[in-house]
């Protein structure tokens, strides 16, 4: 089912999610219709705040398939990279941002079993923007600190 995606400045943007306890099947039907959502938004990342849930759940495809990540994070970090990005939150506002080049991230997948992922790319971007999005962090409180837009 496809979801209302909820834009700026709703407050449930804002805030901190909610670690999810257990990969019950609410949270396997959640994943599948925000990957439903993202997909007919044409979207390569979705955070479970951008449509209403305050949950820590992501799911991202940036061209090899669907990714599911509950309870995300970024273990490590390297390098850094340079590019625009945007949001399905925020449309038609896209900008340059800095983020590392590299990432390593832990999460639950869809069964429940710890996974560890490493990203670099457009992956490594996707996985740090929606992650982001869990603790209530826009792209655009980057700009701020960098000063440019595109």
């Amino acid at each position: 089912m496809i979801l209302p995606l909820i834009t700026v400045p709703d407050p449930i943007l804002r805030q901190k999610a909610r670690p999810v306890k257990k990969v019950s099947k609410r949270i396997k039907t959640l994943a599948q219709d925000m990957l439903e959502t993202m997909y007919a938004a044409d979207g390569v990342g979705l955070a479970a705040p951008q449509v209403g849930v305050s949950e820590r759940v992501i799911v991202l495809d940036v061209g090899q398939g669907p990714l599911v990540l509950i309870n995300p994070q970024i273990v490590s970090k390297s390098g850094q990279d340079r590019d625009v990005e945007g949001c399905l939150s925020i449309p038609e506002r896209r900008a340059y941002i800095t983020r590392a080049a590299k990432v390593k991230v832990t999460a639950l997948n869809l069964d429940g079993k710890k996974i560890e992922l490493e990203g670099e790319g457009i992956l490594a971007r996707a996985l740090q923007h929606e992650i982001e999005h869990l603790d209530g962090i826009l792209f655009i409180d980057h700009l701020s600190k960098e000063g440019d837009e595109s």
